[in-house]
């Protein structure tokens, strides 16, 4: 349809065409277009005789003079786009087009009405959303009562614009001009309420919840510290509080999550907007806890020795804001400020910090649960979703405070009839399976069976996407190490458990095999393509040192055919090194051969592979340095008087032998620790 060559009016120009994104702007042109024809109140405002709503039709909609309704409709229609000029095509009725065109893009009645009203707004939207001070403080100035005014759509006041936008300036300015002196009408000086900052959206998310959803951390604890406690109170039934505790523990405001607790301890199974429980919510926070393997071996050491979190400080609740100097609050965090100028301390200081007031949370969330007496309340409050998900993410700490609580929680199943036990295995998580296996006295939880009859030694056999193998160097390691649940959960459940069939009539060990294949296949092309790269460089290694060995530097005595310098310490060391390198070269080129001429049987990844690659590697490894100490001897008994182009040289040599070992090192360590300490089942670990 071409606008341009119809023209319904030739002094006022056609609105904007409608379409789904802009039906606000247009309901407020066009119905100000039909108020300068003298064509709303007739037309659109149908009169009281009109059909109920739902009930009216075209015949009734038209009984105004015909020409005056087309005229309307008209307008209407021509600023119709395609999608929504095909929703009113059949109507006659400019009413009924208009009711057909606010049901479909108009949210409701009341929010066509009051769209001029968020339009008066538009210049402080603008304002606040770009940072731009002094425009909103003008603009607040004019219309002081803008403060606390909806003007979005989603009902977001301008707070909640600069939240959401990250202005703390702009954040601190309108907090201030909330809490303002102003003057009443007898002129007296009056404090104003702290009750604007908890106005609240659309989606019911005051300023503080935006501020912890958007990641705000700065501006959540500022916000936080000037909110009255009545706003933080449980309301609707625990799901504002639930609300706010969630979202602190998801953005890890923890200091915030901490003090709503104390104050409101039964929080902990209350549900949020989500239908989640705060309980429910830490246990989906593996990383708010110390993990195994987390840090490499000297951050570990400066975590464990370097770094100290002063406790007293969150035994009460005493925020020490770390506010920009902006919002006009003092930093106070010493610790944070003394090792802020040291190479990652800082960040170990926060995970630190992180890690002990999560477990702090967690202990004053776990006090609450022995008061819950109804099963009913700890299903619909998520203590055992919680569990059984503190046990799939790997959450130690989680799972032994909860059952040091209340130890019926070993015998919970999940919605598959899966103990906590089998969830362990499951998920792969060595820590937890040695605990509840060590609290599990009469071996109870292993006769359990989900909905497919599967046991627990079935779920070592299955493997899900969130098992944790992606920690394992290659596919052969992965495979080592699934052969290593297998067995050690083999060794704990008695024989009818390992000859049991599930619903597929499938036992453990043929689930496995089944499971396993592709991982097998995978685990064989890698040891194989490991070997054959290492047979090459091992070869290589192999030819030089054995062809040195008769080339020796500085040549044989004519006289007697001994090696002119052979009475010199460094050639002494030349030739060992020599002779080490060959056989170290020639050991590793065996073993590399051995792998790759192996039958690859299922349990040959236990054990055998492992160590053929353990000794090959490392045999491998030693003929590289022992070929580079032959390789510098020769040179200083070459360069003796010529030092200072010898070191350098001997410096240089060393370059790529180190680019190799350590790039190689890593599979190495992991295939020796896999195979020599697996450490799955900790037998000597106290409940």
């Amino acid at each position: 349809m071409d606008t341009k060559s119809i023209a319904f009016s030739a002094d006022v120009p056609l609105p904007k065409l409608l379409d789904k994104h802009n039906y606000a702007e247009w309901a407020i042109r066009v119905r100000t277009y039909l108020k300068s024809r003298d064509l709303w109140e007739d037309i659109i405002n149908v009169s009281k005789n009109a059909a109920p709503s739902g009930q009216e039709n075209d015949e009734d909609a038209i009984n105004v003079p015909i020409r005056r309704n087309y005229m309307a409709l008209d307008a209407i229609q021509m600023s119709c786009g395609p999608d929504a000029f095909s929703e009113i095509r059949n109507s006659c009725s400019a009413h009924t087009a208009w009711q057909t065109l606010m049901k479909k893009y108009g949210e409701s009645v009341s929010l066509s009405l009051n769209t001029a009203t968020y339009l008066q707004y538009a210049d402080l939207y603008k304002a606040v959303l770009r940072g731009k001070l002094k425009a909103a403080k003008e603009f607040l100035d004019s219309q002081p009562e803008a403060v606390r005014k909806a003007i979005t759509h989603k009902g977001e006041t301008a707070l909640h614009i600069a939240v959401t936008a990250g202005h703390a300036h702009i954040v601190k300015e309108l907090v201030d001009q909330h809490h303002q002196d102003d003057q009443d009408g007898d002129g007296c000086r009056a404090r104003m309420t702290k009750e604007d900052l908890g106005i609240e959206d659309g989606d019911g998310c005051t300023a503080l919840m935006k501020a912890l959803e958007y990641g705000r951390s700065e501006l959540a604890r500022y916000l936080y510290t000037r909110t009255p406690l009545k706003d933080l109170m449980p309301a609707e039934k625990d799901k504002k509080g639930a609300m706010l505790l969630t979202r602190a523990i998801y953005s890890k405001n923890l200091e915030l999550a901490l003090d709503l607790i104390w104050r409101f301890p039964h929080l902990t199974y209350a549900l949020d907007d989500h239908g989640e429980s705060p309980f429910l919510a830490l246990a989906s926070m593996p990383h708010a806890f110390p993990r195994e393997n987390q840090l490499v071996f000297w951050k570990q050491w400066i975590y464990d020795h370097c770094i100290r979190i002063d406790q007293s400080a969150s035994s009460t609740y005493e925020i020490r804001l770390n506010i920009n100097s902006h919002l006009g609050t003092t930093q106070s965090v010493p610790a944070k400020s003394i090792v802020s100028n040291l190479l990652g301390i800082e960040q170990l200081y926060d995970m630190k910090k992180i890690h002990s007031q999560s477990k702090e949370l967690l202990s004053s969330m776990c006090e609450v649960i022995p008061t819950i007496s109804q099963t009913l309340q700890l299903t619909s409050g998520g203590v055992y979703d919680a569990i059984n998900r503190a046990v799939k993410n790997g959450i130690f700490e989680f799972v032994s405070e909860t059952l040091s609580k209340d130890p019926r929680f070993l015998e919970k199943e999940d919605t598959n009839l899966r103990n906590i036990l089998m969830l362990a295995v499951l998920y792969r998580h060595s820590k937890i399976f040695s605990h509840i296996h060590g609290l599990d006295k009469n071996k109870a939880l292993t006769f359990y069976k989900d909905r497919n009859d599967d046991n627990v030694l079935h779920m070592a056999a299955i493997v899900e996407d969130s098992t944790r193998l992606d920690r394992s160097s290659g596919a052969a390691l992965q495979m080592q190490r699934e052969l290593q649940w297998f067995k050690e959960v083999e060794e704990i459940v008695s024989l009818n458990i390992k000859e049991g069939t599930n619903k597929d009539n499938l036992t453990p060990r043929q689930l496995f095999t089944k499971n396993h294949e592709d991982m097998m296949e995978k685990g064989e092309k890698w040891m194989k393509d490991t070997a054959s790269s290492c047979t090459v460089v091992g070869a290589l290694i192999v030819t030089i040192m054995f062809t040195v060995a008769f080339t020796v530097p500085g040549g044989y005595n004519q006289n007697y055919g001994f090696p002119i310098f052979l009475k010199k310490k460094l050639f002494m060391l030349f030739i060992i090194t020599d002779a080490l390198s060959l056989f170290s070269s020639s050991t590793s080129v065996l073993m590399f051969l051995g792998i790759l001429t192996s039958r690859y049987a299922e349990k040959d990844f236990l054990k055998s592979l492992p160590k053929k690659m353990i000794i090959g590697l490392s045999a491998l490894f030693l003929s590289i340095a022992t070929m580079m100490i032959a390789f510098s001897a020769a040179l200083l008994i070459m360069l003796s008087d010529q030092l200072q182009i010898a070191i350098p040289l001997i410096c240089l040599t060393g370059v790529p032998a180190f680019i190799f070992v350590w790039i190689q090192f890593p599979i190495l360590k992991d295939m020796f620790m896999s195979t020599l300490f697996p450490r799955i089942l900790n037998r000597k670990m106290k409940p």
